[in-house]
């Protein structure tokens, strides 16, 4: 037995497909806590890009949180090995990432 139709023509179905695909992308939006695109393409989406930098700085401090933790968890013949000579300068790497990226943010 064939299914019944949900929708009267191609651009009704066409129609449909297109709102359930705008619904997803402002969900995911939503989900991650961006801000919305503004409405006109050539406007600029300063708000979005200003949020979006942010939760970029604030992964990052988590990051170099957790790797200065690890560094003073471990020994002193630990930290002052070549290994911990090279987390000591990933964790300045870090540093100045974290740095430029705020000043990029508004």
């Amino acid at each position: 037995m064939p299914q019944p139709k949900i929708h009267v023509s191609a651009a009704a179905r066409q129609a449909a497909y297109r709102s359930r695909c705008e619904r997803a992308r402002h969900a995911a939006l939503t989900a991650k806590g961006l801000p919305s695109l503004p409405a006109i393409a050539t406007l600029p989406g300063a708000r979005r890009w200003n949020a979006s930098l942010i939760a970029a700085q604030e992964l990052i401090a988590c990051t170099l949180s957790e790797m200065q933790s690890y560094f003073e968890d471990r020994s002193d013949s630990w930290q002052e090995s070549d290994r911990g000579e090279e987390h000591r300068e990933r964790i300045a790497s870090v540093e100045a990432v974290l740095d430029a990226l705020g000043d990029l943010v508004t």
